[in-house]
C-alpha cells in the first residue's frame, strides 16, 4: 500500500467514525423529542379529557336548570292565568289572620272597603263559633 492510499484510507475512517457519531447524536436527540412529545400529548390528552368532562358536567346542570326554569314559566303563567279577585281574597284572609284591620286590606289587597268590612265581619264571626265550639 503506498503512502497516499494509507492517508485516504485514515482520512475516511475519520469520515466514517465522524459520521457515525454525528448519526448517534441526531438518534438521541431525536428520541429525546420524541419523549417530550410524547408527555406533552400524555398532558394535552389528560386536559382535554378534563375539559369534556367539565363540559358534560356543565351540560347536565344546564339542562336541569332548563327544566326549573320550564317549570317555573308553566307555574308562573297558571298563577297569571288564575281569577286575580281569588288571589286578592286569599292575601286578605291571611292578612285577617295575622290581625290586619279592614284599612290594611283596603290598602294592600285591592279590594273594596264593603268587601273589606265583610271579611272583618266573616273572620270576627268564625273566629268567635270557632272559639264557642272549643268550649263545649
Amino acid at each position: 500500500m503506498t503512502e497516499s492510499s494509507v492517508w485516504l484510507v485514515s482520512f475516511l475512517t475519520v469520515i466514517v467514525v465522524l459520521f457515525a457519531g454525528l448519526s448517534l447524536y441526531v438518534f438521541s436527540r431525536q428520541k429525546q423529542h420524541e419523549r417530550q412529545y410524547k408527555a406533552l400529548v400524555t398532558v394535552l390528552r389528560n386536559e382535554i379529557r378534563s375539559i369534556t368532562g367539565s363540559s358534560i358536567g356543565m351540560g347536565k346542570r344546564l339542562a336541569d336548570i332548563e327544566q326549573k326554569l320550564n317549570i317555573t314559566v308553566e307555574k308562573q303563567l297558571e298563577l297569571e292565568n288564575r281569577d286575580p279577585g281569588e288571589l286578592a281574597y286569599n292575601q286578605a284572609a291571611r292578612l285577617m289572620e295575622m290581625g290586619a284591620d279592614v284599612g290594611d286590606l283596603v290598602k294592600n289587597c285591592g279590594i273594596g272597603r264593603p268587601e273589606a268590612e265583610l271579611m272583618a265581619l266573616l273572620h270576627k264571626e268564625l273566629h268567635t263559633h270557632h272559639g264557642i265550639e272549643q268550649k263545649h
